[in-house]
């Protein structure tokens, strides 16, 4: 029996399903505890969460027992949370509740899966012929980029703004999802 081929859409949409599971049932036992971020201590975050796949790749192996898998995912969310922050601006208390998080959530997932057909069309899938770890060095240098935007206060020459760094990391995390759990 051949294995059904789903379309990058449909794989995106089952990826973000799982995700969008994980950040309902974390708001369930956190709440929107996250809002508290300032934009610094996000991107460290999404730092952190990078820079151990890019590890787990390295070095085969993990003390902690969580693989690349569940950092990908986590980037995902913590990448749509930036995208609220954004919009939101940070704040000294909750002061969301969980209902508006998961509208926004849901909003910020359309818009990044409207991203990825466009660029998906433009670029004819190429993301499909890479190697995971490639996502990873990616997702790093848009986080590195986060960075210095933030060092410059926002006020670039050029360049794209944080929300689309963001959407970026969110797009190469899921392509990673989508990889680890459908294979080539």
């Amino acid at each position: 029996m051949s294995k059904e081929v789903l379309s990058t859409e449909v794989q995106f949409e089952n990826v973000m399903s799982e995700c969008r599971s994980l950040f309902e049932k974390k708001l369930h036992d956190y709440n929107a505890s996250w809002r508290i971020l300032r934009p610094t201590a996000l991107t460290d975050q999404l730092y952190i969460k990078a820079k151990r796949i890019r590890s787990l790749e390295i070095k085969k192996e993990s003390f902690v027992g969580e693989g690349i898998r569940p950092e990908f995912i986590a980037l995902i969310n913590y990448g749509i949370i930036g995208l609220i922050q954004i919009e939101l601006g940070f704040s000294d208390t909750i002061d969301i509740d969980s209902d508006r998080a998961m509208t926004m959530y849901d909003k910020y997932v359309k818009s990044t899966l409207e991203l990825m057909k466009k660029k998906n069309h433009d670029y004819d899938e190429a993301w499909r012929s890479m190697r995971v770890s490639s996502y990873t060095d990616f997702i790093l240098t848009k986080i590195e980029r986060i960075k210095e935007i933030e060092n410059l206060n926002g006020e670039t020459l050029v360049s794209e703004g944080i929300d689309a760094n963001y959407m970026d990391i969110i797009n190469y995390a899921v392509f990673g999802v989508i990889k680890l759990t459908y294979g080539e």
